[in-house]
């Protein structure tokens, strides 16, 4: 597995955000739903990850900074053939090191409260996010729930964001 900084220019990762917005479009109203286009997605504020078995996009994240010392995960995705393979992990490691190495004392993100969302729920919280209250731009929605992990252990090494990170593990079949 190879992390990349980027590939929103891209075709694979394009049709997996619109697949993410239509998902969650799917389970919660219009209104309801953060979810972030390209464009946004290039904006100066956010840092864009795919990650790449060969030629296939197996899945991506973002990182999008609220202040100095608070980031915020956002477009999380893995694609669907990709599940339960370790890629989301992948990803959060990756995150979660370049909130450290820039200095962030937390990381939070916004998921579905619908039982749909259930399996990204689980998993962020077996990662150390706690639930919190609405942060950012957000306000109280009964189709969100609101997460926190408090970083504590800044990281000094190479930045993760500059230069393209390759993941040896192995993919399960």
């Amino acid at each position: 597995m190879d992390i990349r900084l980027g590939g929103l220019e891209t075709a694979q990762v394009g049709a997996l955000l619109a697949e993410h917005v239509e998902d969650m479009r799917r389970y919660s109203p219009p209104e309801s739903v953060p979810a972030l286009d390209r464009d946004r997605l290039r904006t100066p504020d956010l840092t864009f990850w795919s990650a790449w078995e060969g030629a296939e996009v197996l899945g991506c994240a973002a990182l999008r900074e609220l202040d100095p010392t608070h980031g915020e995960l956002k477009s999380m995705r893995t694609a669907p053939a990709h599940r339960r393979r370790g890629v989301a992990a992948a990803l959060l490691d990756h995150v979660v090191a370049e909130g450290r190495r820039r200095g962030y004392t937390r990381l939070s993100l916004e998921t579905g409260a619908p039982a749909e969302f259930a399996p990204a729920r689980t998993m962020y919280a077996a990662y150390g996010f706690t639930p919190c209250g609405p942060f950012g731009p957000y306000v109280d929605d009964e189709f969100s729930v609101f997460m926190t992990l408090v970083l504590d252990t800044p990281l000094s090494e190479t930045p993760v964001s500059e230069t393209p990170v390759s993941k040896t593990q192995a993919l399960a079949p």
